[in-house]
């Protein structure tokens, strides 16, 4: 594709793209009526879950009617952001409420998959945080009632809604860099040491049993509290489920692959010594036929190493295609470097959710759950792959591993009685 030409696409499906986006919302905001308002509740309201909170609501066609979390002190914040809303200490009682029509999930892992399972079963539709689960078998277990159920369930991964990576992936699609044999998703930050914190009583009026759910019991520390829970495997998925799935998200999305036939990694703790459980540096490959896809994470470098902070970098024989949080830009060798425009949309994402769920339409999500399944199994085989030590083999078809049952076991967990999985139908 020469220079002009790429420009020339890049216009029309830049206009195109940004037109079927904007324009519908757009139209269904302004002729919303009170009764056709989608009734949403926000569960899990720490800094991300405030953040649904605030932007739910600040569509005209969707009121915050219910927030909910077990820690008290985090209700408050956010009944600062939406003060209309019903406080709820148990997801179970308001998933009851039949008059709710759609949940945002923004709890620590080990819960996301139970609560969205039990949401769906509700006659709920949902908005999930990623990673969409825990393990690789609450997955698949969310992608298969999502399909059955015909809800509309949608990973937070908000970049597949940013205009300049649809450009960016129409643009690889149509060889704008030439083949693309190989993608590096990259997560470079700082991240700082946590400490080491004694076990301690749980803060009054917490449920520490609730939130603790289908996890392991554990004495309560501040270190597996707010936040710092991403870097213990009972609940988190280390920082590549967490901020890594993003890149790899992209990654995934522009080489146009779906589940590796292989994966090896290394990683471990090369700047902390406290009390984190997961790696700060990790280094992963998934092989497909015709392509690979490397994840690259360090946790102790604060500065865009690479030209520009996490970002996704595909190399193609006529040139390379850089996402980061910046935009995008393509450099074609010989040619100057071309800006395509910013990076993600978290408010079209939230967007593109009510649209889909007032058309009752889940085939036009960004990024819905089959999508978003997908790249959460990839963060938990690279974690795997990553605590076992040893390259693994997986079966596209059935994301199963091939010949290695200690590597299977960490597929699923052990849920704590009275916390098991729901079933659903």
């Amino acid at each position: 594709m020469n220079t002009s030409t790429r420009r020339t696409f890049l216009r029309t499906t830049g206009t195109g793209m940004l037109a079927s986006l904007v324009l519908p919302g757009l139209s269904s905001i302004a002729k919303a009526a009170p009764s056709e308002r989608v009734r949403h509740a926000v569960i899990g309201v720490g800094g991300q879950g405030r953040r649904h909170a605030q932007e739910f609501a600040s569509f005209p066609d969707c009121e915050v009617v219910a927030v909910c979390d077990v820690d008290p002190e985090q209700i408050k914040k956010a009944l600062g952001k939406v003060p209309e809303a019903a406080p709820a200490a148990d997801f179970r009682r308001l998933l009851d409420d039949k008059s709710i029509d759609t949940v945002s999930i923004a709890t620590p892992d080990h819960w996301h998959t139970p609560i969205a399972l039990a949401a769906i079963k509700a006659g709920k539709h949902v908005y999930v945080e990623k990673p969409c689960s825990h393990n690789i078998h609450e997955a698949i277990a969310l992608k298969t009632a999502a399909a059955e159920s015909g809800k509309c369930v949608q990973q937070g991964t908000q970049a597949r809604s940013g205009e300049a990576l649809k450009q960016a992936v129409a643009l690889l699609r149509d060889g704008g860099i030439g083949k693309v044999r190989m993608a590096k998703a990259i997560n470079h930050q700082l991240r700082e040491p946590i400490g080491r914190e004694p076990e301690c009583d749980p803060p009054a009026g917490v449920d520490y049993d609730l939130w603790l759910g289908p996890a392991p019991k554990h004495a309560f520390t501040k270190n597996r509290w707010h936040y710092q829970w991403h870097w213990f495997w009972d609940y988190g998925c280390g920082d590549m489920g967490n901020d890594g799935i993003h890149q790899i998200d992209q990654a995934r999305w522009g080489l146009g692959v779906g589940m590796p036939k292989a994966v090896s990694a290394s990683g471990g703790q090369l700047f902390y010594d406290d009390d984190h459980e997961t790696p700060d540096t990790q280094v992963v490959t998934f092989e497909y036929d015709h392509c690979y896809l490397l994840y690259e994470m360090r946790l102790w470098t604060d500065y865009a190493l690479e030209g520009h902070d996490n970002g996704v970098v595909f190399y193609g024989d006529k040139g390379k295609l850089e996402i980061g949080r910046g935009g995008c830009d393509v450099t074609l060798i010989g040619e100057q470097k071309e800006h395509l425009g910013p990076y993600g949309d978290f408010k079209g994402h939230i967007r593109n959710f009510l649209d889909c769920v007032k058309a009752d339409n889940p085939a036009e999500l960004n990024g819905g759950i089959e999508e978003g399944a997908i790249s959460t199994a990839l963060c938990h085989l690279g974690n795997i792959a990553t605590r076992v030590d040893r390259k693994l083999k997986i079966d596209p078809a059935t994301w199963q591993c091939v010949d290695d049952a200690e590597a299977g076991k960490l597929f699923s967990r052990e849920y704590r009685k009275g916390y098991e999985l729901p079933g659903i139908g």
